[in-house]
């Protein structure tokens, strides 16, 4: 079937054909013959400074595709992991446009790592969805995951992003059946995000054949790179999971790593950035150890 791919860039004139940063970065993965490391971290986690000196890291560390996590009080799909970050983070004052901040200033030193913001609808909207497009793509964002809209709501942000230039990167589940799919790869682009265990992030993982399973279905249905996420906590997990799919998404295993490195006031003890980072090769390490299937 057919997906309306191929966002353009933000340099691009309206219309244009050109390819983007993330199908520039699945298209390198593809000739190299390697699955790609996606890593989700929480922007101003623990606090804005030690936030970007993680996120700059990390092209370095081996990462692939960077997912930045929009902080939002009430995370419902994310695990304790992930729900402390983003608390952490508006403690710290971090804000949706704080946020873009972080990306733009990212995009001072790195004009080719894709950058995906995943979140809530809840933030975007109160910022003003076309007002945040249109800043989202001036910082150079690439994309968007926004996990509480579904298919038919497409018309409240799904269409608009793309309209924007952006590529709107959509879920699919262990629940997504034959018939739901086509509803869910409708207007997907860049990637597809395969959740693989039911429940919240960072609680469990799947079991390595049922994930084979999955891409091998998703892949009889889209030419898209299916990324996996959800309990990869491990470099050996890495490794096994990109054998089958063309890219491996890592949240809350960074996040209880940064964790482990804040005092008891939740403050950055010297060499948290080190070691996040230093876990962080770890895992390209075993990405790059996994071959394609």
């Amino acid at each position: 079937m057919s997906n309306r791919q191929g966002a353009p860039a933000a340099s691009a004139a309206p219309g244009a054909a050109i390819e983007s940063r993330v199908e520039r970065c699945f298209a390198a993965l593809k000739a190299a013959r390697r699955g790609g490391l996606v890593v989700f971290v929480a922007a101003g986690d623990p606090d804005p400074e030690t936030f970007f000196e993680i996120l700059s890291g990390l092209p370095e560390a081996g990462v692939d595709v960077i997912e930045i996590g929009m902080p939002f009080s009430d995370p419902m799909a994310d695990g304790p992991a992930i729900q402390a970050a983003s608390l952490r983070a508006l403690q710290a004052g971090m804000t949706l446009s704080g946020t873009l901040d972080m990306a733009a200033r990212f995009r001072t030193q790195d004009d080719e790592t894709p950058i995906i913001l995943m979140g809530y609808y809840n933030p975007i909207y109160s910022y003003g969805p076309q007002k945040f497009l249109e800043d989202a793509r001036e910082a150079g964002v690439d994309g968007l995951i926004i996990v509480d809209l579904p298919p038919e709501e497409d018309v409240e942000l799904c269409l608009p992003t793309i309209d924007a230039g952006l590529h709107w990167i959509r879920l699919a589940t262990p629940t997504t059946d034959d018939k739901r799919l086509p509803a869910v790869l409708s207007n997907t682009s860049g990637f597809v995000y395969y959740v693989s265990i039911m429940g919240i992030t960072g609680t469990r993982s799947a079991s390595g054949a049922a994930v084979r399973e999955a891409v091998t279905r998703l892949k009889r249905h889209t030419d898209l790179p299916v990324a996996v996420g959800f309990g990869i906590k491990t470099p050996e997990q890495a490794a096994e999971i990109v054998t089958v799919a063309d890219a491996v998404v890592v949240g809350s295993a960074v996040i209880e790593r940064l964790k482990a490195g804040l005092d008891e006031a939740g403050r950055a003890q010297p060499g948290l950035v080190e070691d996040v980072l230093g876990f962080v090769r770890a895992l390209a390490e075993g990405v790059r150890q996994g071959r394609p299937g």
